[in-house]
């Protein structure tokens, strides 16, 4: 029994932090929003939001943890965010059928050109990992590298050698 009420607990904590989370991030995306109207950039505020955020998380003054559980929330219902798109194609089902092929085709070249970015910047990201986790290897092996002597010569060729 007490096991189950303590579960209840670390769940409730869970859910409670992934909420704070998520509010965070709106009140960042809101905020940046905010900023990015107020200086009439042409930079959307999310654009704006997701580069600070980027640098925040890589310069390691913002803990991954600290997004971790709301952003894993908001990308696994992401599904959600895509309805008013659905609504709003339902709703102007007249400019679709005029203009329908010419959208379908620059969403879908769109859509590959981020992909392909996507790809090809995670695949030089992880050359880049490996290279270094080698070169890290490597220099921790020759620290324990020791010099052999050869066996098979006799010991004034073996000085020589």
């Amino acid at each position: 029994m007490a096991s189950l009420a303590k579960r209840a607990q670390v769940n409730l904590k869970h859910q409670a932090l992934t909420g704070t989370q998520i509010a965070l991030l709106c009140l960042f995306a809101w905020g940046c929003q905010i900023l990015a109207d107020q200086v009439n950039s042409p930079i959307p505020g999310g654009v704006i939001g997701l580069g600070i955020l980027l640098l925040l998380l890589a310069s390691k003054l913002l803990p991954e943890t600290s997004v971790n559980l709301g952003s894993s929330w908001l990308i696994g219902d992401l599904l959600l965010f895509f309805i008013p798109p659905v609504v709003a194609v339902i709703k102007y089902q007249d400019l679709l059928e005029h203009y329908g092929v010419v959208l379908i085709g620059s969403m879908l070249i769109a859509s590959s050109c981020v992909l392909l970015g996507t790809a090809f910047t995670v695949d030089r990201l992880f050359k880049y990992e490996r290279k270094k986790h080698l070169r890290k290897h490597l220099a921790s092996s020759k620290a324990q590298i020791i010099p052999l002597q050869r066996v098979d010569l006799p010991s004034k060729e073996r000085k020589a050698a």
